[in-house]
């Protein structure tokens, strides 16, 4: 392990990180980490804010924040800006910097939650806002274990799409604390001067699951849910790429392309209209609970993979 590190693991990762972050899990090997995360000189953060390329390397600016360097999908140097809040810095070190480190890998990172059902992995994407931390706390609370949270990477192993055990925790709104009986006052805000939470998740796991089904939420009025085939599976899927808007940066746009039609050949895709609002929730999540386990026990509604890059 790198001197003055601390061994952590995610997404599958074994990470050495100079930066403490103390919301992963901690690991204990002597091997080399994959991905080494140092401190760079710290100073004034300034400069136009998003991302640019500079050679192999990635460079995601916060102004006043940090700065990022995202290399060849083993580094990230993290530059500080004095004063800047610790919390906030790790919030972007472990969300679009690692975003941009994934891309370079070649890992396929999804912009959803993942919850075990009956030893499978089920997973609920859609964008900011559209409920799968509400969703994955309903299902924490409900007996599940919750496998990733807002990000779920997925790797290709012996032709099965496994999901990677992500963050152990889940972030919530305020009024979704409220909606399962938490008391925000009992948690850590996210990012400072913000009404949202970090929950952490019980029964930690580091392993991968085979993932077995993919639901794509939206705003319904009506609700309802339909399986996607074809393209319109594979463009599901494209659209919510967590920070694919990096990829053409990053490369691998045409890799992740293939992988996408290789996990929409894997897993049966659905879209998961809700009626919103706080009212009708816990009947939808038990309708998807229960479409879900018939998914995971009808052979019919699954399907194998022979292929993906990852």
């Amino acid at each position: 392990m790198t001197a003055g590190a601390t061994r952590y693991r995610l997404f599958g990762l074994d990470i050495d990180s100079e930066i403490p972050l103390d919301e992963l899990e901690r690991a204990d090997a002597p091997e080399i980490g994959d991905v080494r995360i140092v401190r760079g000189a710290d100073g004034p953060v300034t400069g136009d804010p998003g991302i640019r390329a500079a050679g192999e390397a990635l460079i995601f600016t916060v102004p006043a924040l940090a700065r990022y360097t995202v290399t060849g999908g083993a580094r990230i140097a993290v530059e500080q800006a004095p004063g800047a809040s610790a919390r906030n810095v790790r919030l972007f070190l472990l969300g679009s910097a690692f975003g941009m480190l994934l891309h370079q890998r070649g890992l396929l990172p999804l912009h959803a939650n993942a919850v075990e059902i009956d030893g499978r992995a089920v997973a609920f994407c859609g964008p900011s806002g559209s409920g799968k931390s509400t969703l994955a706390a309903w299902f924490h609370d409900s007996g599940h274990r919750i496998l990733a949270d807002d990000v779920c990477v997925i790797r290709f192993a012996g032709g099965v799409a496994m999901a990677q055990a992500g963050l152990p925790r889940l972030r919530l709104w305020g009024d979704a604390l409220s909606k399962g009986g938490r008391d925000a006052a009992d948690f850590v805000p996210s990012f400072d001067d913000m009404d949202k939470y970090d929950v952490p998740t019980r029964e930690v796991r580091s392993d991968a699951l085979p993932l077995g089904a993919v639901y794509r939420l939206g705003r319904e009025a009506a609700g309802g849910l339909q399986r996607l085939s074809g393209a319109v599976a594979v463009e599901a899927l494209v659209a919510n790429i967590y920070r694919g808007e990096y990829l053409r940066l990053a490369g691998g746009g045409d890799r992740h392309f293939r992988d996408c039609v290789a996990l929409a050949r894997a897993v049966p895709v659905f879209a998961a209209g809700r009626a919103w609002g706080f009212d009708r929730f816990d009947e939808e999540a038990s309708l998807l609970e229960a479409h879900a386990r018939q998914v995971l026990t009808t052979p019919s509604l699954r399907v194998s993979v022979q292929g993906g890059s990852g």
